[in-house]
């Protein structure tokens, strides 16, 4: 009877290692499936006078083939290629709003001023007028175009990330059941293998979306973690995410949150590791960001310097020109939050911070907070490099301080009963974000267009030098009912001169002629600035004048001084030092950069988490080949130990023949 239990065990064993193996075979193309192993053992042998006589085998258990270490750093190294991969997606797509060529931001922004040069060389011919019009209007559109592909990718980018919250909620719920089944069936004492894999599949899933840490428990669960230390699943509690405003309530950027016990706690995007969910906060939060500001800032110095020199104009009817593009008003985003509650408004809301911007040159496309360490001291930081200046307010001035070209200011401090803010008190400052959402033509109207100077130079008529006049630029447009007294310049030698609107005598004092340094003017109603070059010779003069002066009988719009101002403003050095018209080459290079840096980290990213799934699958894949040669081997077992019990049946019945005789 011994062989024929024995025969069993290992018929019974053989055809469960059948049954392993072809359930691997199954399996071959189940996502998350890990290879599993029959471990067989053999049973304690029966002692004999001639020694322990062998009985047979058992199957121990049904073993998953699974490396922890591997899977964890599997799982990693993809949640991190998926961050990488979901931000270079979108600059991708943030790089096309900022393309180059003819149909360029760029392009058009050169194209409108050079569109001046013709009407600075024919300032009444209305075809030319008319184009610069046009010109400045398809400018105009090109930036809200921009911006409203901005806004687009926005709400693209909120909208995927709402979607991969509900999905990360979703897994978090099937791992907390897959928990509870697997705290259940611990009572078998074997490892519901099916189930672990379930889990783990579901693990990886989740790190898809966003990196977790697992943390095993007694009872079989699980815990998942958030940022280190926030816990999505615990055993069977699942704590829901969301995606909300930041903790200034901007709606232009995101966090993820974490809902445990009823309170909402904001994650730090930095804590958060890899993970679509990462990736694409990472961008929205900061790449999309400075796309904006880069925007904005490019639209509000354009714009501002172009009407301020329009300003500067007369029209055809001798009117002063107005503002060329719609004004852009400052965006200030201010919600003060107290920092012992960081979701509390504070008590004071008529605070305020508003901007002047004093400089176009110094613009840094950036977002600034302000901290009140007092009613009256605190930082700004410029968040695009976390450069801090220091500020004191000395009462009754409004004034904070002048960073980057912009003026801070608190009216608040001057009301008869001023509201200042309290110790910790922060603002969050945008200047740029909406800057090119509304950008327009003021008007259409050709004779419109401030063209001419209003001051004009003449030579003496008896000038015996090679006196010539490089520049003369208007700096103020007073228009008064009586023209604004001309300027006269009498050089006394070479290298000196006397001019008649000195202060209270004129022509008194002798000046120093140098053909570098620009000559202005007194009167800062009419001011102006000149230029001259050439050696003059004693007695030349040269006269600054009204060109409405009826003295002087000049034809206004046959002028185009202000034009000619108008499209040399495209070499004036503006951003960062670079050219009005290289501006958008500017923004174009910091966008490609950013771009072509996370493409570079996406490949990486991409490379390690291949290499280390290979080095994953290598433990825990199932090898077709093996598994194959493997069916062989336990098929000629199953078929030897069938062959043990049909020859302990035989003996059996030779033996119930014998004793039947």
């Amino acid at each position: 009877m011994s062989v024929l239990n024995i025969g069993t065990r290992a018929l019974q064993a053989n055809q469960i290692a059948l049954q392993t193996a072809g359930n691997n075979i199954a399996n071959v193309n189940t996502p998350g499936y890990s290879r599993q192993s029959v471990v067989l053992t053999a049973v304690a042998g029966q002692f004999s006078g001639g020694g322990y006589v062998g009985k047979g085998v058992d199957v121990q258990t049904i073993q998953r083939n699974f490396s922890t270490f591997l899977t964890r750093q599997a799982t990693l190294a993809s949640a991190t290629q998926n961050a990488d991969l979901a931000r270079s997606n979108k600059l991708n797509q943030l790089q096309d709003i900022f393309s180059g060529g003819s149909t360029g931001l760029g392009a058009a922004v050169s194209d409108m001023m050079n569109a001046f040069s013709d009407v600075a060389s024919a300032p009444t011919d209305l075809t030319a007028r008319t184009v610069a019009l046009t010109r400045v209007d398809e400018t105009a559109g090109r930036f809200r175009t921009a911006s409203q592909a901005l806004d687009d990718l926005q709400t693209g980018v909120q909208q995927e990330l709402s979607q991969k919250a509900d999905a990360i909620n979703t897994l978090a719920r099937n791992i907390a059941d897959v928990n509870e089944e697997i705290a259940r069936a611990q009572g078998s004492g074997q490892p519901p293998n099916d189930l672990l894999d379930r889990r783990d599949q579901l693990v990886r899933e989740l790190n898809q979306y966003v990196q977790t840490t697992s943390i095993p428990a007694d009872d079989g669960t699980v815990g998942i973690f958030l940022a280190g230390s926030q816990p999505l699943v615990l055993g069977t509690t699942v704590s829901p995410v969301s995606i909300v405003s930041d903790e200034f309530g901007d709606p232009l950027k995101s966090k993820l949150a974490i809902t445990r016990d009823g309170q909402q706690i904001l994650l730090d995007e930095n804590a958060l590791g890899g993970g679509e969910v990462s990736g694409l906060l990472r961008f929205q939060n900061n790449d999309l960001a400075e796309g904006r500001n880069l925007l904005g800032r490019l639209t509000l110095a354009i714009t501002m310097e172009m009407n301020a020199q329009h300003k500067l104009g007369l029209d055809l009817d001798g009117n002063a020109g107005g503002d060329l593009f719609t004004t852009i008003n400052l965006n200030t985003t201010a919600n003060i939050r107290a920092p012992e509650a960081p979701a509390k408004l504070n008590s004071n809301p008529l605070v305020q911070i508003t901007m002047t911007v004093t400089d176009t040159t110094q613009l840094a496309a950036s977002d600034y907070t302000i901290n009140f360490n007092s009613a009256t001291s605190g930082t700004i930081t410029r968040l695009s490099d976390g450069k801090v200046t220091n500020f004191t307010q000395t009462l009754p001035s409004t004034t904070l301080a002048t960073v980057d070209g912009i003026t801070f200011d608190m009216p608040s401090a001057a009301l008869a009963t001023p509201q200042v803010p309290a110790v910790g008190d922060r603002f969050l400052i945008k200047p740029f974000s909406t800057s090119a959402s509304n950008v327009a033509r003021v008007f259409s109207t050709p004779r419109q267009l401030a063209v001419a100077s209003p001051i004009a130079g003449a030579m003496g008529t008896t000038n015996k030098g090679s006196l010539q006049q490089v520049s003369l630029t208007a700096l103020s447009n007073n228009q008064t009912a009586t023209p604004h007294a001309p300027v006269k310049l009498t050089f006394t030698s070479a290298t000196t001169y006397t001019r008649s609107d000195e202060l209270p005598t004129p022509d008194t004092t002798v000046y120093t002629f140098d053909p570098n340094t620009a000559i202005t003017a007194v009167d800062p109603l009419a001011n102006w600035s000149l230029k001259l070059t050439g050696t003059p010779k004693a007695g030349d003069t040269f006269t600054v004048v009204d060109i409405k002066d009826p003295a002087y009988k000049l034809d206004l719009k046959l002028n185009g001084g202000n034009a000619t101002a108008m499209m040399n403003l495209r070499d004036k050095a503006m951003f960062d030092g670079a050219a009005m018209t290289d501006g958008y080459a500017s923004a174009i290079s910091q966008i490609g950069i950013r771009t072509q840096s996370a493409s570079y980290a996406a490949t990486v990213s991409s490379s390690i988490a291949a290499n280390l799934e290979k080095d994953r699958s290598a433990v825990s894949g199932v090898n077709l080949d093996e598994e194959a040669a493997k069916l062989i081997q336990f098929q000629q077992a199953y078929q030897a130990s069938a062959k043990m019990i049909q020859i302990a049946q035989n003996i059996f019945d030779t033996l119930i023949q014998g004793l039947g005789r």
